[in-house]
């Protein structure tokens, strides 16, 4: 069956426009009118505006490389003219005056940014819905979740509603709607893409662990769009620039990668393992250097205990001061040997100072072990998350939630070691699709690299979809 433009790369779609075989505005409406017809279900572009670019191509002025490209993009960016909520009914008339740093560089680069996409309250919940918005679904099966906090932003690549998104990532919220719906993500190393006009009003200083980045079809979609949304701002471009690497290595049978299947941290169910096994078999058939015993020198209940503590930290400034009085009554009631996720959590949301530098401390520690390991190793493949897609649940708080896995109950917020293992240590990671698993939901694979190998983790990511596995659009969708 002939694959509907509204799937193509974005780098496709651009080349198609430059040499005039289709027209940005028609592209444009081929976008909006499948957003027509299938949005509905999905809830997943939320906004919607247009502009066309025909007219500067008939010039020959070339905007860039993504040059009349339809995107969207997820609601948390600052667009101009349109509201910045996340997800927040306080903030419903919060209306952009700028773009956002990332949302400018993208159209620099020749975007057409049509609409925006939805996310969860705060962009909390690895599901996406809100008071404003309403509920997205993933467009592989309606019932569960495209995952969050960039949901929108993965429901609407998987559908073909959109030619290329960004989202951001702290707790895997590009990583996870990657993964729960089957496309390509990237988050970047810590500090590559300036936030600027990714924030709640009146704040400008980036989050700690928080990233910016990109969200596609395919892993060479990632690297352009990377390449336009990464570096200083200019502040800091004044005074430094950012020259990543390109992958050293070309063939698959270059690299050497170690591969983590589990933790006791947070149990991976069988069926993601299965498809994990099915990419380690493949990968030593083409005569990659496996090793599934190498690992960090790091103990990973320690790493997931610094983690929930640094990320509840990072968020602790959106409490209000009601919110911040009842945590602070209730870390002291708490015993000590409570090392549930809600103990960790409300302790972090009221730490001190003092105890968060000895938190940093202990993560720049692990820092250190992670460059040790990669002196040896390309790359460590692990999961994005414990299960596939997970149904819809609103009931009750996030760490209430619980989820199966291997035939139990656990905690949701167990998943968050998956994010934190690297992502706390400032540490680049892709995620590219490993085909559906035994329940027919998508699978991923998390790609983790040394601090600035952000292309390293592309290109293995874009062999993987050469030889192994691409995206596929989900069914009633083609």
């Amino acid at each position: 069956m002939k694959q509907d433009i509204a799937f193509w790369p974005a780098k496709k779609l651009a080349a198609h426009l430059r040499s005039r075989k289709i027209g940005c505005l028609e592209l444009l409406d081929h976008y909006l009118d499948r957003v027509e017809r299938y949005n509905p279900a999905l809830n997943a572009v939320i906004v919607k505006r247009a502009k066309a670019a025909d007219r500067a191509l008939a010039k020959g002025d070339v905007w860039g490389p993504l040059h009349g490209v339809p995107m969207t993009i997820k609601e948390s960016y600052d667009v101009v003219g349109l509201p910045t909520t996340w997800g927040d009914p306080k903030l419903r008339n919060n209306v952009a005056e700028k773009n956002a740093l990332a949302v400018q560089r993208m159209m620099d680069a020749g975007v057409v940014l049509f609409g925006k996409t939805n996310v969860p309250l705060m962009l909390a919940d690895w599901q996406s819905y809100n008071a404003i918005y309403g509920t997205t679904n993933n467009p592989w099966d309606t019932s569960r979740s495209p995952g969050g906090s960039s949901g929108g932003s993965g429901a609407a690549l998987a559908a073909g509603l959109t030619g290329i998104e960004s989202g951001s990532d702290i707790g895997a919220s590009i990583r996870n709607p990657a993964h729960y719906c089957g496309v390509y993500g990237h988050k970047p190393t810590y500090g590559l893409c300036p936030p600027r006009g990714h924030a709640l009003p009146g704040r400008v200083a980036q989050g700690d662990i928080s990233v910016i980045g990109p969200l596609a079809r395919s892993a060479a979609d990632l690297d352009l769009a990377l390449a336009a949304m990464a570096g200083p701002d200019a502040i800091d471009g004044a005074g430094y620039r950012v020259a990543l690497s390109p992958s050293r290595k070309t063939k698959l049978r270059e690299f050497k990668v170690a591969v983590m299947r589990n933790d006791r941290n947070a149990e991976v169910d069988a069926k993601v393992q299965e498809r994990i096994d099915a990419l380690v078999t493949f990968l030593k058939k083409q005569r990659v250097k496996v090793s599934e015993e190498a690992r960090p020198d790091i103990d990973t209940d320690h790493a997931q205990r610094v983690y929930i503590a640094l990320l509840r930290a990072a968020t602790s400034g959106r409490q209000s001061d009601e919110e911040f009085a009842r945590n602070m009554t209730l870390a002291r009631e708490l015993p000590q040997t409570d090392e549930s996720y809600r103990a960790r959590m409300a302790r972090a949301n009221v730490m001190s100072h003092r105890e968060w530098l000895g938190y940093n401390e202990m993560r720049h520690q692990m820092r250190l072990k992670w460059a040790a390991f990669f002196e040896d190793y390309d790359l460590l493949l692990c999961p994005a998350a414990s299960t596939t897609a997970l149904p819809h649940d609103h009931e009750g708080e996030r760490w209430q939630r619980t989820i199966p896995v291997n035939g139990k109950q656990v905690p949701t917020t167990d998943q968050l070691f998956w994010a934190g293992y690297s992502g706390v240590a400032y540490l680049p990671s892709t995620i590219a699709p490993l085909g559906l698993a035994s329940d027919g939901l998508p699978t991923g694979i998390q790609i983790v690299g040394p601090q600035y190998g952000d292309r390293t983790c592309i290109a293995f990511a874009h062999l993987l979809e050469r030889e192994f596995q691409a995206f596929t659009p989900p069914p009633g969708y083609e």
